[in-house]
C-alpha cells in the first residue's frame, strides 16, 4: 500500500508532464517548421530520383544505340560478303571462274579489315578450289559443308563462319571471322565501360571480348538480332556500385518524405479517405430502387463530401422513381407482345385451318394440290414466327438448325401422298439469323422442297448451312437432291411457276441463287447474326 501511495502521485505528474509539453510553444513550432520543410524533402527526394533515373535512361539508351548499330554493321558486313562468296560459288558452279576470281575475292574480303578471317571454296569431291593460304579452322566437318545454316558460330574455335551455296549446289563458299575481327566491327562507341559482347544462337555462344564476370554481376543487357535473324548480339553493361554518396542522396530525402506522408496521410484519412471508402461502399451495395442514406454512416467536417452523400440520395430517389415507372412500361410491353404474339398465332392457326377444311371439300385433285401448295406456305410462316418469338428474350435472333427442322417436320406432314417417304437430311452450325432473313429462307426451303417431291417423290434431299470461311455475318446454304437435277420437266416447272418465286426470294435475301443442274444443288449466302 505505501508503494502504491507514492506511485500515484508520480503518475500523475508524469501525465501533467506530458500534456504541458505536448502544448508548449517549443513543439508546436517543432512541428509547424517540420510541416513547412515537407514540401522541400519532397522536392529533393524527385530531384535525387529523376538525377538517377535520368542517368539509367541515358545508359540505356547509349547502350541501345550501341547494340543497334553494331548489330545492323554485322549484319551489312555479313551480308555483303556472302553476296561477294555466293558469286565466287556460282562463278565457279558454272565454270566460267578465271584465274584472278579468286584474287578478287581475296582482295575484297580484306577490304573490311578482317583481322584474321578466312574464306575457302570447295567443290562437291571437297577439292580446294581457292582460299586463305592458312588452315582452315576447326569446327565445320567435311560432310556438313555444303548443309547447314547460312551463318554459325564455333563456340570450340572461337569463329562465326559464314556459308554461301551456288544455285546449282556444287560448290561451296566459306568463310571464318575471327574474334578480331567480329571485335572490331562491334565495338560500341565510346562512354560505355565495364562491357561485355557476346553472340547467341541456340545453344552456341562466342564471347567477343569484355571482363570475367560482368554478366553474373548486377547489370543490363540489350540484345539485337543479326541476318540471318536467328543469331543474337547482346551487350551487357555491368550497373556501377553502390556508394556511400548515393545512398545518403537516397536516404535523407527518403527519411524526409516519410514523415510527410504519415503525416499527409493521417490528415487526409481522417478528413477525406475513410469517409469517401464509406460512401463508396454505400454506393456500391446500392440496388436499384432502394433510396441511399450516406450521412447516416458518413462523419466528416468536410462539407463537400456530406454535399455529395446528399446528392447521392437525390440521385437515387430519382433513379427509384424511373425503376418503378421503367418496370411498369416493361411488364405492359411484355404483356403486348405475348398478346400480339398469340394473336398473330392464332390467326395463323385458323388460315390453316381454313385451307384444310375447303381442301376437304376439294373434288379437283388441282385444286387440293393448290389448297396443300397455299398451307404449306402458311405452315412455313407461322414455324418462322414461332421460332422468332421464341427466341425473342434472349435476343438472339431465330435458330437456323431448330427452324429447318421444324419446317421439314412440317412439310413431310403436308407433303402429297406419293411423297409421304420423302426424306431431308439437315446439317447445320448453330447459327441465328433475324426475321427479316428467316422469313425468305423459309419460303425459299418450302419452294425447293415442294419442287423436288413433285419432280421425284422418292429420292432425298440434303438441306447443309454452314459459316463462310473467313465470315463470322455470313452463312452458305446448300439444298441438294437429284430431284433438282436439271430435266426438261425441271426446266418446265421453272419457268411455269418456281422460276419467279425463287428469283424474288433471291432478291429479298439480297444474294444471287447458283443453281447446279448436274448435281441438283441451290446455293445462296445469307446473312447470320454473329
Amino acid at each position: 500500500m505505501p508503494l502504491s501511495e507514492a506511485q500515484e502521485p508520480d503518475d500523475a505528474l508524469t501525465r501533467r508532464t506530458f500534456t504541458s509539453l505536448f502544448h508548449s510553444t517549443g513543439v508546436k513550432m517543432f512541428l509547424i517548421l517540420t510541416l513547412a520543410l515537407l514540401p522541400l524533402g519532397l522536392i529533393a527526394l524527385i530531384a535525387s530520383l529523376q538525377a538517377i533515373r535520368t542517368t539509367d535512361l541515358e545508359k540505356e539508351a547509349l547502350l541501345r544505340v550501341s547494340v543497334t548499330q553494331s548489330a545492323r554493321k554485322l549484319s551489312t558486313d555479313l551480308s555483303s560478303d556472302r553476296t561477294a562468296l555466293m558469286l565466287t560459288a556460282n562463278t565457279f558452279a558454272a565454270g566460267d571462274a578465271d584465274p584472278n576470281m579468286c584474287r578478287r575475292l581475296s582482295i575484297f574480303l580484306a577490304s573490311h579489315d578482317r583481322g584474321g578471317g578466312h574464306h575457302y571454296v570447295y567443290n562437291r569431291t571437297g577439292q580446294r578450289l581457292c582460299g586463305s593460304p592458312t588452315p582452315e579452322p576447326a569446327g565445320v566437318p567435311v560432310t556438313k559443308r555444303f548443309s547447314g545454316q547460312t551463318a554459325e558460330l564455333l563456340p570450340k574455335s572461337g569463329f562465326l563462319v559464314s556459308r554461301a551455296v551456288s544455285e546449282n549446289g556444287k560448290v561451296v563458299a566459306l568463310a571464318y571471322y575471327s574474334r578480331a575481327y567480329l571485335e572490331s566491327i562491334v565495338n560500341p562507341i565510346g562512354g560505355l565501360q565495364n562491357r561485355q559482347i557476346a553472340l547467341r544462337q541456340g545453344g552456341r555462344m562466342i564471347f567477343i571480348n569484355g571482363p570475367a564476370g560482368v554478366a553474373r554481376s548486377n547489370s543490363t543487357s540489350l540484345s539485337a538480332r543479326l541476318d540471318p535473324p536467328d543469331i543474337l548480339l547482346t551487350i551487357t553493361l555491368r550497373d556501377p556500385p553502390v556508394t556511400l554518396a548515393r545512398m545518403l542522396s537516397l536516404f535523407l530525402p527518403l527519411v524526409m518524405w516519410f514523415a510527410a506522408a504519415a503525416i499527409g496521410w493521417f490528415v487526409v484519412n481522417r478528413l477525406l479517405i475513410r469517409p469517401l471508402v464509406l460512401l463508396r461502399r454505400t454506393v456500391a451495395a446500392y440496388q436499384p430502387g432502394e433510396v441511399l442514406e450516406p450521412s447516416r454512416r458518413v462523419r466528416t467536417p468536410a462539407q463537400e463530401i456530406v454535399a455529395l452523400g446528399d446528392t447521392f440520395r437525390e440521385i437515387s430517389e430519382d433513379v427509384a422513381t424511373h425503376e418503378a415507372e421503367m418496370a411498369e412500361g416493361l411488364e405492359t410491353q411484355r404483356k403486348l407482345t405475348r398478346e400480339v404474339h398469340h394473336r398473330v398465332k392464332n390467326n395463323l392457326q385458323i388460315i390453316a385451318s381454313l385451307i384444310s377444311l375447303h381442301a376437304r371439300s376439294a373434288h379437283d385433285v388441282e385444286a387440293v394440290e393448290a389448297f396443300a401448295t397455299i398451307q404449306r406456305r402458311v405452315d412455313a410462316l407461322s414455324v418462322v414466327h414461332r421460332n422468332h418469338y421464341a427466341e425473342l428474350e434472349e435476343h438472339r435472333g431465330v435458330g437456323v438448325r431448330s427452324l429447318i427442322s421444324e419446317l421439314s417436320a412440317s412439310l413431310r406432314g403436308t407433303a402429297p401422298a406419293a411423297a409421304r417417304r420423302f426424306g431431308i437430311q439437315i446439317d447445320s452450325d448453330n447459327l441465328h439469323i433475324s426475321q427479316d432473313v428467316a422469313v425468305p429462307v423459309a419460303f425459299l426451303l418450302t419452294e425447293l422442297v415442294e419442287l423436288a417431291m413433285i419432280s421425284d417423290p422418292r429420292t432425298a434431299m440434303r438441306i447443309s448451312v454452314q459459316l463462310e470461311q473467313d465470315r463470322e455475318d455470313r452463312a452458305v446454304v446448300h439444298i441438294t437432291s437429284p430431284a433438282l437435277r436439271g430435266s426438261p420437266e425441271m426446266t418446265s416447272l421453272l419457268d411455269e411457276r418456281y422460276g419467279r418465286v425463287l428469283t424474288g426470294l433471291s432478291r429479298q435475301l439480297r444474294a444471287p441463287l447458283d443453281f447446279d443442274a448436274e448435281r441438283g444443288d441451290y446455293m445462296i449466302t445469307i446473312t447470320v447474326i454473329p
